[in-house]
């Protein structure tokens, strides 16, 4: 794949990583674990902020809680999130901190389930009494969280969810997307099987908000450019066996199959159409196959496949190379999309309190409201009327081999896509 500057991304991150040396910091998510504790604000109240009135001394850390499905069905994919929010603490402590002062992450694990999310940003907000917030991982818990964010009118930057359900209603004013929305994830994919001239289309999904959304959102897509969907179908979560699901996609000879999922599921139903020998011509994931994982699980049956992603290492964007090498000395591994989405939602958060001046959530919401600025991901933030993100750029990665390579659109594209998907048997 060719990537910066005519390196190979392989080549990439090997310098990036070099330019630093490669070290993993024990004990970097220790500041998530301490807390402390005061009485509760009444309900609908906000608690004083740090610097405001009722506030501690200006040393004091400014407190910033989140809470990140590290455990449950969303655990591989949230651990990047909550890594990058670590590292953005860190960089900005040594950078003097925030307002003057130290910035302090507590970080819970809401086991990737929308109600213990819910608890614990109540918990964040009326006993640890934190200054800022920022979102968790998955669109169902961010749901769950944006009504104690709305309570507290404590604004939420959504580093982790993109279901435009979120937002739809028009009645939340303190949640803001950071990248684009689920419905037009898959739309490089769609564009794709049109130009190469692909007619039948499956599209299957998770039965939880996000995956559904996306799932969704690629149906219209695929009819509005001409393809017939011949399958669209829902799978529980934590699902272990799709067999029937991909029998039924398979008898109905769909070209083109597209699922709507997490990493779990997009390598069972890639490990079971392989069993079941349903080889379609383009095979595209949400999320997963995206994630350096995916590559890492599945080797060469990862070959092939497609999938939407909001960031990758080699983007050209604003300090990414600085992120990318700072990550893996930080965490000896190389970031994904989600990585950048969390230190992207960390580098919004702290322009809007520099340009504040000052913990006003009030003031920091209405900044958030009509900003524009750059970040590492590709495009930039900027939300509409209702919080939900219209400046990111998305874009679509097919695996060659080892490598992920941007293949849409043409703009951020750094090589051209492989169709069609060869037989199982013949990828090497």
């Amino acid at each position: 794949m060719g990537g910066r500057d005519g390196l190979s991304r392989r080549d990439f991150l090997r310098l990036a990583a070099g330019a630093g040396g490669v070290v993993a910091i024990a004990g970097c998510g220790q500041s998530a674990a301490q807390t402390g504790r005061g009485s509760q604000p009444a309900a609908g109240q906000p608690a004083p902020a740090a610097g405001q009135s009722g506030g501690a001394a200006s040393s004091a850390p400014i407190k910033v809680g989140a809470s990140i499905s590290t455990t449950g069905s969303n655990a591989r994919t949230g651990l990047y999130q909550q890594e990058a929010y670590l590292l953005w603490e860190k960089q900005i402590n040594a950078r003097g901190g925030l307002l003057g002062r130290p910035v302090q992450m507590i970080i819970r694990d809401d086991q990737s389930d929308p109600s213990t999310g819910q608890k614990l940003y109540e918990q964040l907000i009326t006993d640890d009494k934190v200054d800022l917030i920022l979102g968790p991982y998955s669109s169902g818990v961010t749901q769950a969280v944006a009504t104690v964010a709305e309570k507290y009118r404590y604004p939420m930057l959504a580093a982790g969810a993109s279901a435009s359900d979120l937002w739809s209603r028009g009645d939340r004013k303190y949640l803001f997307g950071v990248y684009s929305i689920a419905e037009s994830y898959f739309t490089g994919v769609v564009e794709i099987a049109q130009k190469e001239g692909y007619r039948t289309i499956a599209v299957v999904s998770e039965d939880t908000l996000f995956p559904k959304s996306t799932a969704n959102g690629t149906v219209k897509l695929a009819q509005d450019k001409g393809l017939q969907v011949v399958v669209q179908e829902q799978y529980p979560q934590k699902v272990a066996d799709v067999s029937s699901l991909i029998q039924k996609v398979k008898a109905a000879n769909a070209e083109v199959l597209v699922g709507g999922s997490y990493l779990p599921d997009a390598l069972l139903l890639t490990r079971q159409a392989k069993d079941l020998d349903y080889n379609p011509k383009l095979l595209a994931f949400s999320v997963g196959a995206a994630m350096p994982d995916f590559g890492e699980s599945l080797g060469k049956d990862a070959d092939y496949v497609f999938g939407p992603s909001m960031w990758e290492p080699e983007l050209n964007t604003p300090g990414n190379q600085e992120f990318v090498r700072a990550y893996m000395e930080m965490f000896n591994r190389e970031p994904d999309y989600h990585s950048a989405a969390g230190y992207s939602a960390c580098q919004v958060l702290e322009a809007a309190v520099n340009a504040v001046g000052a913990l006003d959530n009030q003031r920091i919401r209405d900044w958030l409201s009509s900003a524009e600025m750059e970040t590492v991901l590709p495009g930039k933030y900027k939300v509409d009327a209702n919080g939900m993100m219209i400046g990111h750029d998305a874009i679509t990665v097919q695996w060659q081999g080892p490598n992920k390579v941007i293949v849409w659109p043409a703009k951020y594209a750094q090589g051209t896509y492989k169709l069609p998907t060869p037989a199982w048997s013949q990828r090497t």
